[in-house]
Order: C-alpha cells, then structure tokens, then sequence
C-alpha cells in the first residue's frame, strides 16, 4: 500500500523545489507514478509510506515541448501519448512512437512520463534507448543560495547504474534535449512476456538516414536496454554500418558484433541468442521508414527474418 502524510500539487517549479527544501529530505516527487503504485500495490516493496509526496505533473515548465533549431526540447511531464498524437514529435522524434507503443497501453501511456521513465532510471526502461540513439541531454533543478540552479549532462553520463543517477535528492528533472531527427527512420523492438506493460528482457532502438540513393547508411543510431546495468550505444555496430551500401553480408556481420554488449549474467544466452536478429529487425523496419530503396529493404527484411 501507498501512503503520505502530506500531498502537494505545486503550481510552479519555485513552489515544488521550495517544499523539497523545506522538507528535510522527507519527500518523494511524483508526476504519472506509475511505477511507484504498482511496486506498492504489489508490495514488492513492501508498504511505501512518503511522508511528503509532491506532485509536479502540473508544473507548466515540465509540459513544454518546442523544436530549437536542429534540438528538441521534452519537458519531464510529458506523456508517453504526446509521442503517438503530435504530429511534431512524430517528425522530430522517430524513435519514440514505436518504443510508446511497446511502452504500455493507451491508458498508462496519457500518465505516464519521459521524465519518470529517466529518472527511475531501469536498465530496461523503454524511453531510455531511444533518447540514447538521439543524444539527449538532461537538466535539473534546485534550491541554492535563494536562487535556481540548474544543470545540464549527458543522459549517458546521468545514468550511474540500476536505479542510479547524478541527480541530487532535492533536484527535479526538467526535461531532456535531444537531437531534432527529420528524415530518419525510426524503429523499437522489445521482447518481454507480452507486447506492453512488461519489463523488458531485451529493448533495441534504431534511428537510420539513408544516403541520396537510398541504398547505403549516411547515418546510424543504435541503443540497448536489459542487457546490462545501463542501457548504452552500440557504437562500434553504428561505425560499422556508416557510409556502407546494404547488403546480407554486412548485416550478418553486424549481428555477430552483439554478443560484446550483453552484460546481464541473468538469461544471458537468451539474450546472446535474440538480439542479433531485433538489432537487424529494427535496422529494416527503420530503413522502411527512411525511404529506403525497396531491394536494400528486402535484403535487410530476408536476413531479419533469417
């Protein structure tokens, strides 16, 4: 069971980082929390008692979404939905449509939030991989001297471990800022015990832009979740792939880079075994998207499918 003393539902970013500082630590921030009910109604974690649980969904700087330049700003209340119902996201962040419909039904999806998938910080977490392949950046906030102080890092470098980030107790996540991504194709690919609302085993995100005669990479972004403490890039398999026309023999060989990325000891064969073909499953679904020439899809198609 889920229990507070006290409930607040701040207007404003100083009104929630204000009752942070006035609680002595005794507090717990809260937007969608939809992994905190299940872990209490479970009691997986036994009963949860927060004495102080302030919840910022309402702040209107964590709901802010704009395109700057070639950048995309997501505030940290922004739903899983946005990414399926706004047309601007759809354009902009091509890896993320897939991975919200993988991510849960529609229902959890409109509470659900960027922000809280990050912070959680999972090692499957859906919405990580994709703002992975992305270089999304994330900023937060506090209190200090009577001021705001606000932080930026990479996500790859906010990350520290299952459940762990850089982030401070009194800091509030305020949103991520990754690369704006017209023109790429963008896939998710998940393996659980069923489509959604499941921890994933596996989660790959692939973002792809095909050169001017749509049959080679110009530009590659892979990213993986499950396998390991963090989710990371693939970065040797995106320099691989990168400038190279698309053929069977270079996406077997690319499937046979995988096994180095598997870290969990847990189902580790498993995993050794499912990936190469999601990482070449997501690449053709990908290239689909991107407009890629109709035999290169083919050829990527027939290996995924192998």
């Amino acid at each position: 069971m889920l229990t507070c003393d006290t409930y607040l539902s701040p207007g404003s970013l100083n009104e929630a980082l204000a009752a942070a500082a006035a609680s002595a630590g005794q507090f717990r921030f809260v937007a969608g929390a939809t992994d905190l009910l299940p872990w209490a109604r479970e009691g997986r974690a036994g009963d949860v008692h927060v004495p102080l649980m302030i919840d910022i969904a309402g702040v209107p700087e964590l709901k802010t979404i704009k395109v700057q330049g070639d950048r995309l700003w997501l505030g940290a209340a922004t739903p899983f939905q946005r990414f399926l119902d706004r047309a601007e996201l759809i354009e902009m962040a091509p890896g993320m449509p897939d991975c919200a419909i993988w991510f849960a039904d529609s229902q959890i999806r409109e509470s659900a939030t960027i922000g809280g998938n990050v912070i959680n910080a999972s090692p499957a977490a859906d919405g990580i991989p994709p703002l992975l392949a992305a270089n999304a950046i994330v900023e937060l906030a506090s209190l200090r001297d009577g001021g705001i102080r606000r932080r930026r890092m990479p996500l790859s470098e906010f990350l520290q471990g299952p459940g762990l980030t850089s982030a401070e107790h009194d800091e509030i996540l305020l949103g991520v800022e990754c690369d704006a991504l017209p023109g790429y194709g963008g896939a998710f690919e998940k393996v659980g015990h069923r489509r959604s609302l499941v921890i994933s085993v596996v989660c790959l995100s692939a973002l792809v832009r095909m050169d001017a005669s749509r049959r080679s990479f110009q530009d590659v972004r892979l990213a993986i979740g499950g396998v390991g403490p963090m989710a990371r890039r693939m970065t040797a398999i995106e320099e691989r792939l990168k400038g190279q026309a698309v053929s069977a023999e270079l996406l077997r060989a690319v499937m046979a880079m995988c096994d180095e990325f598997i870290q969990s000891r847990s189902r580790q064969e498993y995993r050794k075994q499912v990936t190469p073909g999601f990482l070449v499953r997501a690449l053709a679904k990908a290239m689909k998207k991107a407009g890629t020439d109709e035999n290169a899809c083919a050829i990527a198609e027939e290996v995924a499918n192998g």
